[in-house]
C-alpha cells in the first residue's frame, strides 16, 4: 500500500511538470525581435568604373573596377577587375581572381545630423 501511494505521488509531481510546462508559451510568451542591421552593410554601384588610385598609394593609374560604400563607417573602396567585366578576370590566369581593395575616400555621414 505504502508503494501505491509513493507511485501516485510520483505521478502527480510529473502532471503537474508537464501542465506548468506546456502552459508557459501561453502564459508567458517569448518576444521575438528582428535582426535591424544587416551582416554587412556596403552598397555596391552598379556597372564598371574608372578608378584612380589615390596618390601616395605606390601605384598610379586608372583601372577598370566597382565601387563599393561601407553604409557603417562611410568609406568608400575601389575593387579593381582589370576589364569592364563585373567580376575580376584576369585571360592569362586560369584560377578565379581575387579582387583586393583600396581606398578611395569617405563620406562624413556624421555631419548630416547637423
Amino acid at each position: 500500500m505504502r508503494k501505491d501511494g509513493v507511485t501516485k505521488f510520483l505521478l502527480l509531481v510529473i502532471a503537474v511538470a508537464l501542465v506548468v510546462i506546456a502552459a508557459r508559451p501561453y502564459v508567458a510568451p517569448v518576444t521575438v525581435a528582428a535582426e535591424s542591421s544587416p551582416a554587412h552593410a556596403f552598397y555596391i554601384e552598379p556597372g564598371v568604373q574608372m578608378l584612380r588610385y589615390p596618390e601616395g598609394s605606390g601605384t598610379t593609374g586608372q583601372v577598370f573596377g566597382k565601387v563599393v560604400i561601407d553604409l557603417r563607417s562611410g568609406k568608400i573602396w575601389g575593387f579593381p577587375t582589370g576589364s569592364t567585366d563585373p567580376y575580376p578576370s584576369y585571360p592569362l590566369d586560369n584560377k578565379p581572381s581575387v579582387s583586393k581593395p583600396f581606398a578611395l575616400g569617405r563620406y562624413a555621414f556624421e555631419d548630416t545630423d547637423k
